[in-house]
This record gives C-alpha cells, structure tokens and sequence, in this order.
C-alpha cells in the first residue's frame, strides 16, 4: 500500500512539473507573439514612411530604397530570426529616415510627419516593453528546464533553453551628445 502512495506522490510531482515547463513554454510563446504584434504594427507603419519620403525627400534615394526594400519583404512570411533581423534593418533605416529629416524643414512641420513621428515612439515603447516581458518569460522558462528535478522532465520531453532578446552591439554604445549638435 505504501509503495503505491509513494508512486501515485511521484507520478503527481512529475505532472505537476511537466505542466508547469508546458505553461512556461507557452508564456515564451506568447511574450513572443506580443513582439510580433508590435514588429507587425511597425511594419505597416512603412508605407506611410515611404509616402511622407517620397513626398519631401526625392533626392534621398538611398534612404527611400531601403524602406522600400524593407516594405516589400513579406513579414508573415520570416521565422522568428528573420523577424530579429528585421527588427535591426528596421532601427537602422528608422534612426537614418529622422537624421534625413533634419534636412527638411517643412517635413519635420509637416503634421503627418509628427503624427508618424509619435506613432512610430509608442510603437518602439510598446515593442520595449514586449521585449522586457519576452526576456523575463524567457528567463523564467530557462531556470525551470535547467534546475533540478525539473531539468530531467524537460531532457525527457524534449524542452530546450530559448535565447533572450539582446540588443545589436551599435545599440549599446551611448551617443555623443555633441555629435549630435553637429551639422
């Protein structure tokens, strides 16, 4: 009798931890997904980029080429690494299209441009936060399939560690700010 209480005690913690690594596995999921959400948003933002550069700025070639190649990519289509990936073309283009501005006078008065400029803000502290959330899921996750006794479930069953979010080495560095007042 007792030997059978000690299993049915054993089979219990191991479902319980079990569920617990799937609902772990699942939050990672889901943080990701508010990610993509916020990439996703951003994304469509582009077209309207596009039309306020090629309205103000039609000697700026380079720039206009780069958002236009990053609004042909077909987003639903890239894994979650191409989707990183763009997520860093995309800053890149962004940081160049507002140092572009700079130049036009008028597109930075122009109230599209503002609106855009303020709608492109919240979407980047909305995708900060996704981030913030997706690293903690991430790191929660993490811890449960490497300790003990849960790490011998997860070698079990297949459950691997996820990779953080972090950001590109370019992004780390702080700007000078004299540079910046420099034209």
């Amino acid at each position: 009798m007792s030997v059978l209480l000690i299993l049915g005690i054993i089979l219990i913690v191991f479902i319980v931890m079990y569920n617990s690594l799937v609902r772990k596995r699942n939050e990672t999921a889901n943080a990701f997904g508010s990610i993509d959400a916020m990439l996703k948003k951003r994304f469509d933002l582009i077209p309207n980029l596009v039309a306020t550069v090629q309205q103000y700025a039609k000697y700026e070639e380079s720039t206009f080429s780069k958002i236009t190649a990053l609004r042909n990519q077909a987003y639903d289509s890239l894994s979650e690494q191409q989707k990183t990936e763009f997520d860093r073309n995309f800053n890149e283009v962004k940081k160049n299209f507002f140092m572009l501005a700079e130049n036009y006078p008028q597109l930075r008065a122009s109230e599209n441009f503002m609106h855009l400029q303020r709608t492109l803000n919240e979407t980047e502290e909305q995708l900060s936060a996704s981030r913030r959330t997706y690293n903690a899921s991430v790191t929660d996750y993490n811890n449960a399939v490497m300790t003990f006794p849960s790490n011998i479930i997860a070698n079990m069953f297949g459950f691997k560690t996820k990779e953080i979010l972090t950001l590109p080495e370019a992004e780390k560095v702080n700007p000078q700010i004299k540079d910046l007042f420099q034209s």
